[in-house]
């Protein structure tokens, strides 16, 4: 007697519901994916960091050539004062080991695009401008009712539906983002010629003026601030708003600022952190990625540990038949120790900013998180 192929829904198509996906479509496994947003995320974003640890899950995909060619590769961090001077440099950890670009940066709708084709040629079902409206369990699986009236019946649910994730609340789980007291300006801009890294810029009239190349012409900058009410800054206005801000900074930020006049390319947003202790399912639904854990970008390392979360699912669905409460929370206690480590060193980081304190071990914290990430999650 043959048996059925597993079928699993994937909710949310951000880099961990696409990469969760792609290896599970890999596996023979029936996978449908559905994503609240019509245009799949495509074309908002100006530019991610990815480092080793992400560029492992990435090739491990079939995609991590693509991205590094997409891309702009590095292995340095820079740290200047608010005039432009470095005063540091340091060689970025190899979290992904020495076969791989200890950094690359890439515009984040290039990503996306990336993962979209990947999850297109797997057979994935998709379908977009969807969302879950209930999720029903019993001791075999979950029979879903989605937002255009039709019904699925489903071994497993995968929430990979970001930070405020709708999953997440459906299935009693309350935790919720909250915010770190900081936030963040980006945009888009043009390569000057002399950008090969990130550099940071601490202190001035904000927290941290920074920027990373994600591609041979282009790259993304921000500029770190306390969070203000989002409602107290018109859209229209956030170009100024960045502008200001970065206007003061020396270096190649003259440069960069001459590139910041249109406010559909600058996103405001507020840091925040979460941390779902204890279980990351109930029953037959699974939370991944930014539903489960946040953290500012201080180390870098969101969009990395949302990509090993799917590499570790889909490894573990993979290796049994049987698809179990033992197995998911099996899942959380492989995982939460070390995205504890990163949210809270991430988290930490920007603290020491908010309070003011001048002889914080920046390095010792950044080499304490990162070099454990070498290891295979």
């Amino acid at each position: 007697m043959t048996t059925a192929p597993r079928r699993v829904l994937v909710v949310g198509g951000g880099a961990s519901g696409n990469a969760v996906t792609i290896l599970l479509r890999r596996a023979g496994i029936d996978v449908d994916l559905i994503e609240a947003r019509p245009d799949w995320n495509a074309t908002t974003g100006s530019g991610i960091t990815l480092q080793g640890n992400a560029l492992r899950v990435l090739r491990e995909l079939g995609v991590r050539e693509q991205v590094e060619a997409s891309g702009f590769a590095f292995g340095e961090l820079g740290v200047t004062t608010p005039d432009g001077t470095v005063l540091h440099v340091q060689h970025d950890i190899r979290t992904g080991g020495d076969d791989l670009p200890a950094t690359v940066g890439v515009q984040r709708p290039r990503l996306q695009q990336i993962l979209i084709d990947a999850v297109r040629a797997s057979g994935a079902a998709v379908r977009l401008g969807i969302t879950a409206e209930t999720l029903e369990q019993d001791a075999d699986g979950v029979s879903v009712r989605l937002s255009d009236g039709t019904t699925g019946r489903y071994d497993l649910v995968i929430g990979a539906d970001g930070l405020n994730s709708a999953t997440r609340a459906a299935i009693g789980i309350t935790d919720k983002p909250e915010p770190t007291g900081m936030a963040i300006w980006r945009t888009p801009a043009p390569r000057p010629a002399a950008v090969t890294r990130t550099d940071l810029a601490y202190g001035g009239p904000a927290y941290i003026a920074g920027y990373c190349p994600t591609s041979e012409n282009t790259i993304y900058a921000y500029v770190v601030e306390a969070c203000r009410d989002r409602a107290s800054i018109p859209v229209e206005s956030y170009a100024d708003e960045m502008r200001r801000l970065a206007q003061p900074y020396g270096g190649v930020w003259p440069e960069i600022v001459e590139h910041i006049t249109d406010p559909a390319k600058v996103n405001y947003t507020w840091f925040d952190r979460l941390l779902v202790e204890g279980s990351w399912h109930r029953g037959r639904v699974v939370l991944i990625g930014d539903a489960a854990h946040c953290c500012p970008p201080t180390l870098a390392q969101g969009a990395a540990m949302s990509l090993e979360d799917a590499s570790v699912l889909a490894e573990m669905l993979t290796g049994t038949r049987h698809w179990d409460d033992e197995l998911l929370q099996a899942f959380y206690e492989r995982r939460i120790p070390r995205v504890r480590s990163v949210v809270e060193a991430s988290v930490q980081l920007g603290q020491w900013q908010l309070d003011g304190v001048r002889d914080a071990d920046v390095p010792g914290l950044m080499a304490r998180t990162m070099n454990p990430l070498k290891d295979l999650p």
